[in-house]
């Protein structure tokens, strides 16, 4: 019988092949497609990113104008999702919501046409368009008040903002949040990611495959880390409570939200790109003293923990620029989902490619050839 070495979390042990985005940890380096992150970050759109992502390649203007549109004019969900979403518990986390309705999405586009270029392109474009459709108006149900449709004279961003409030954004606002989704969109085989290849490649509809990624996205390991790290500012309080708190959590070994990272043995990449658009927020709309206890916890954190490679990650810094945005706190999932649906479709495409189900073998510790004991005696 063959022995596997078992690895807690299968940390270290490849489970596909992709040349969708590559991470360097100890240089703290990210690419997607090969293209730096910085300069996705500085140049390009979330759209054209999710583009490139998915089809391998940045698009012509002709291209990208056709993707623009088409996700522009696919924005609007079926009225049955909406009803049905008006009927969730208003107490219900928002990624909950989003899961139940990207999954009954795939009650009205259940075809499962997996070798159409035309059924996949479709599926691409509902999902990148109506996503956020389905964050803002959860959003603004739960407060009892009828969604606000969509508008198409705004871009990606700039529209899923105005959902929100029914205001325009800021143009500066609007280029931050876009950045932010450039900023989310991919990282490798992350939990969500493999959970998304796994269900894809039973060969289900990439509706059944974006609710299982969202799921395993809204875990507080995952993506509601962002959520607890203002919780976590919050409780804090002030500038100096900072190292007494930080002491306590190396004393009592508590997890200090929104550092550390299972790839990143230096600050990562978008923690660093993510501060330099909250100080621009900052510098327009004025300061936010919990980013001056954020920086001091930095300071203490890397001087404690920085010989173990403990420093910032994506979720230290993007709480703060969603804040400033005046985005409520339960949101800034979703919003990393939003973002991560084109990562996920682009995982999706690349595992159909190639498919095999996924069927990992596992080390078995329980019992062998127990006898079974009647009811009677037991």
């Amino acid at each position: 019988m063959m022995v596997c070495e078992y690895k807690p979390g299968l940390e270290g042990i490849p489970a596909a092949q992709s040349s969708i985005s590559y991470v360097d940890g100890q240089k703290g380096i990210l690419e997607y497609r090969g293209i730096r992150i910085e300069e996705l970050a500085e140049k390009s759109t979330f759209l054209e990113t999710a583009y490139l992502l998915i089809w391998g390649e940045l698009p012509s203007n002709e291209e990208l104008k056709a993707f623009e549109h088409e996700v522009r004019y696919h924005r609007r969900i079926k009225y049955r999702i909406r009803d049905m979403m008006k009927c969730f518990p208003e107490s219900g986390h928002p990624m909950d919501a989003l899961q139940a309705s990207a999954a009954a999405l795939g009650l009205f586009y259940s075809l499962r046409d997996l070798h159409n270029p035309a059924y996949i392109r479709d599926s691409v474009v509902r999902l990148i368009a109506t996503i956020p459709t389905m964050v803002a108006a959860f959003q603004l149900m739960r407060k009892g008040n009828d969604p606000i449709r969509p508008r198409d004279d705004l871009d990606y961003s700039a529209n899923f903002l105005y959902m929100l409030d029914e205001k325009e954004p800021d143009p500066l606002m609007a280029r931050v949040f876009d950045i932010c989704l450039i900023l989310q969109v991919e990282h490798t085989m992350n939990a969500s990611t493999f959970s998304a290849r796994v269900t894809a490649s039973t060969l289900t509809d990439p509706y059944a495959v974006v609710a299982s990624a969202v799921g395993t996205l809204g875990g507080p390991l995952h993506g509601g880390a962002n959520e607890e790290v203002i919780q976590m500012l919050e409780k804090i309080g002030s500038v100096e409570n900072v190292r007494p708190y930080i002491e306590d959590c190396l004393q009592t070994k508590s997890k200090i939200m929104g550092f550390g990272h299972r790839v990143y043995k230096v600050k990562d990449p978008r923690a660093t790109i993510l501060q330099g658009l909250a100080e621009q927020l900052f510098e327009k709309f004025g300061h936010d003293k919990f980013y001056d206890i954020a920086l001091e916890m930095e300071r203490v954190v890397e001087e404690k923990l920085g010989s173990k490679g403990i420093y910032p990650n994506i979720d230290f810094y993007s709480g703060l620029v969603y804040r400033k945005m005046g985005i409520p706190t339960d949101l800034f999932t979703p919003i990393f989902a939003i973002a991560r649906v084109a990562g996920w479709l682009a995982h999706w495409k690349e595992q159909l490619a190639e498919n095999r189900i996924f069927r990992p073998t596992q080390v078995y510790n329980g019992l062998h050839e127990v006898t079974y004991t009647p009811i009677d005696k037991r």
